[in-house]
């Protein structure tokens, strides 16, 4: 007996049931490779020489054969019954994707909010996505702090997993948007490797990465690895500097013939001079737009940002005889960072630029440090079992994990309560304001979270062609909770609740399945009302239904699903700000909301020369009374990626990609009462070609918004720039 998935014989998509899928790639893409198996068990494959061959070429493919996330059942993409997209090693280095920021800015169904400079916010299905995992250890993200989750360095992982809408059997707790799992790099190698990149691009972009591998023992059952990089860059906003050093070293070892170990650190640290908080102000004071240049910096030369992360890991897998195995993991991780930042509030004269300080508009400052300690363990078990004469998988484990957040603040010391006069926005620089004299540093808030779990889930075969997966999970969790306004009161607040997850799979043959699933949603919040009062846990429901295809032996994947999510105590921004909390956003909590919407995504090779990802997702979210959430995140997306590799000359490679929103808006208040602001559709487009001139070494050229669209990352009462055109050019050398 043993615990894997039923590999499906391959078929060639044009070979399937005539649908809108087959039609496109025939009309629009026509793969030259033809596929021929046998009339063969289900349990084996056999390809034609004339198919895509799963060597070589599989290594370059955007698509990956198995995954766990979702269930921790190690499945193929097509028999898990919900949207999951997996963004590839070959797939991040095609496209440059540097930072997780640029991987989920260009991943399918998921879009961004870059709040300033170095702050990002990413959505999906119209919500915040706070679950962040590493290798299914999860760290929850608070949208008010900047601890540089997003910026972390894709060159130690090899693949992001992303499983969109309610993800409560992996998480516990979470909003119905996505939840994210970095799988890092392992020593795999029983032979010294190595590969060096070097990146030069626009504003000066400086990268240089080392990856080495060896064995540690003469037979190979201890291996070695170490990923290290810097980066250092100007950028498009006018003195703005970024430096990124990184280093991860991870130890693998086979201790017998069944247990593996894998221990290792991450450590990674980042500097940002003059980043911006906030934006420029996006109205006149009379109510009509402004139209800053691109490059136009509202921070201050003294204004700085930085950030360090050291993360401690240990995975223990023991697989015994009967196909079982048990994993425990482990994780300690250590972030902290130091902000002294300046923002500018109000809406300036038209003509003389300057803020009107009577109503309390100007530059603000904010020196802020916060410390955030995590410790995790989580451990399962996982194998298959007989039932009625049929074979099944189960899984069950538990996790305990305790996250500590610290965050002190400071403000400007002067005659009129930290107001500073910044002069007229149309003759500002970074040195009209010196740096001012700052308030001793103050508790702004405490926070403790723990939360403990149990789950379990089984997959089962109902027939051959329909597997029903069912699973639960029981969360406790606890925060204590200090804040600025009532220094010497603890708040605490606990709640426990069972996720419940089910989702049923059926085979309609070889090629396409049809799938429903059901989960509930239990996220506890840490925003807080115009009192400063914790908002209740958010609560509800979500739903999928859709089809996959899955051809080439899981090569080439497709999905097209339908959700619907409902849910109460959702918290949503007012626009206006808690008194004394620094300028911390009040939100409330509304009920009846619903967000409805659908997905496509197909990845993968269409022949052994294509590769592609291209996909589209359209949501609507409305609260009970009918109001849009989160209306600044568009409704409707498309994003575009493909390689070809010249079948002539197959050193080189070539491709691009194309990111497409719709209109978006916000409801602010404006100079003159509430106002509808709003940021047209646009498509940014990238390109991008590679030549390997030898066995070892390799030179790729990427150019990034061709066109130079101009267009706002983030559009409310300020705004940010997205950027304008730009390229890179990377030498790479294996050896």
């Amino acid at each position: 007996m043993s615990f894997t998935h039923h590999a499906r014989k391959a078929a060639h998509p044009l070979a399937a049931t005539p649908s809108l899928l087959a039609t496109y790639i025939a009309l629009a893409l026509a793969p030259s490779a033809a596929l021929a198996t046998d009339k063969t068990s289900e349990d084996t494959v056999v390809v034609d020489s004339a198919a895509l061959s799963t060597s070589d070429s599989q290594d370059q493919d955007y698509s990956v054969k198995t995954t766990t996330t979702g269930t921790k059942l190690l499945l193929v993409p097509r028999d898990i019954p919900q949207s999951v997209s997996v963004v590839s090693q070959q797939r991040m280095q095609d496209q440059q994707l540097n930072t997780i920021e640029q991987v989920l800015d260009n991943t399918i169904g998921v879009s961004a909010s870059r709040i300033d400079s170095h702050r990002t916010n990413f959505f999906a299905r119209g919500f915040f996505i706070s679950n962040f995992a590493y290798e299914d250890m999860p760290t929850f993200l608070d949208n008010r702090w900047n601890f540089g989750d997003t910026a972390g360095d894709t060159a130690i992982y090899d693949k992001i997993e992303v499983v969109r809408g309610a993800a409560g059997l992996m998480s516990g707790t979470g909003n119905p948007s996505a939840y994210v799992n970095m799988v890092r790099k392992h020593a795999d190698s029983k032979e010294f490797k190595g590969d060096a990149t070097a990146t030069y691009g626009s504003w000066d972009n400086q990268r240089y990465v080392l990856d080495l591998q060896a064995p540690l023992t003469e037979s190979g059952n201890v291996r070695g690895r170490m990923i290290t990089g810097y980066q250092d860059k100007d950028s498009w906003i006018e003195r703005n500097h970024y430096r990124k050093k990184f280093l991860t070293g991870v130890v693998d070892a086979d201790l017998t013939d069944s247990t593996t170990l894998s221990v290792g650190y991450d450590y990674q640290e980042s500097q940002e001079d003059s980043p911006t908080w906030g934006g420029f102000p996006s109205m006149y004071s009379d109510g009509s737009r402004t139209h800053f240049r691109r490059g136009f910096n509202t921070a201050a030369d003294w204004a700085y940002s930085n950030m360090d992360s050291t993360k401690i890991f240990a995975n223990l897998t023991q697989r015994f005889d009967n196909g079982w195995e048990a994993k425990v993991n482990a994780m300690h991780a250590e972030t902290n960072f130091d902000s002294k930042l300046m923002y500018i509030d109000g809406y300036p004269d038209k003509n003389t630029g300057l803020y009107d300080a009577s109503q309390w508009q100007g530059a603000w400052g904010g020196w802020n440090r916060g410390e955030r300690k995590q410790d995790s363990v989580d451990a399962f078990v996982r194998g298959g079992y007989d039932l009625l004469g049929r074979q099944h998988e189960v899984m069950f484990g538990g996790s305990y994990s305790r996250q500590r957040n610290n965050y002190d603040n400071a403000y400007p010391v002067n005659d009129n309560s930290g107001l500073m006069d910044v002069g007229s926005i149309n003759r500002y620089s970074g040195n009209t304001l010196a740096d001012p004299t700052w308030s001793d540093w103050a508790l702004y808030q405490r926070d403790v979270i723990r939360q403990k779990s149990v789950y379990a889930a089984t997959r089962i075969s109902l027939a051959d062609p329909l597997h029903l997966i069912l699973g639960a999970r029981y969360t406790e969790w606890s925060a204590k909770y200090n804040l600025e306004r009532k220094p010497d009161e603890i708040r605490n607040s606990k709640s426990d609740d069972v996720t419940p997850y089910a989702g049923l799979v059926y085979d309609i043959d070889d090629t396409w399945s049809v799938y429903g699933s059901y989960t509930s949603i239990f996220e506890p919040s840490s925003q807080r009302d115009i009192n400063s009062e914790f908002l209740d846990p958010t609560t509800g429901k979500s739903y999928e239904a859709g089809v996959k295809g899955d051809w080439f032996n899981t090569r080439l994947t497709a999905t097209f699903a339908l959700f619907r999510t409902e849910q109460d105590h959702v918290a949503v921004s007012t626009g206006e700000y808690i008194p004394n909390s620094g300028g911390q956003t009040a939100y409330k909590s509304v009920n009846g909301t619903v967000s409805k919407g659908v997905e496509f995504e197909l990845n993968g090779a269409l022949t052994d020369n294509l590769q592609l990802t291209f996909g589209a997702s359209r949501f609507m979210a409305e609260d009970g009374d009918g109001v849009a959430v989160n209306p600044e995140q568009a409704r409707t997306t498309m994003k575009l990626f493909t390689r070809y590799q010249l079948p002539m000359l197959p050193e080189l490679a070539f491709g691009g990609g194309a990111r497409w929103q719709n209109k978006s808006w916000q409801d602010i208040k404006g100079p003159n009462g509430d106002t509808r602001i709003t940021q047209s559709g646009y498509t940014v487009v990238d390109l991008f070609t590679r030549y390997q001139a030898t066995k070892n070494f390799a030179i790729q050229a990427n150019l990034n918004n061709v066109f130079d669209k101009a267009y706002y990352d983030y559009l409310g009462t300020y705004g940010v720039y997205g950027a304008p055109r730009n390229f890179s050019i990377s030498a790479n050398y294996r050896f």
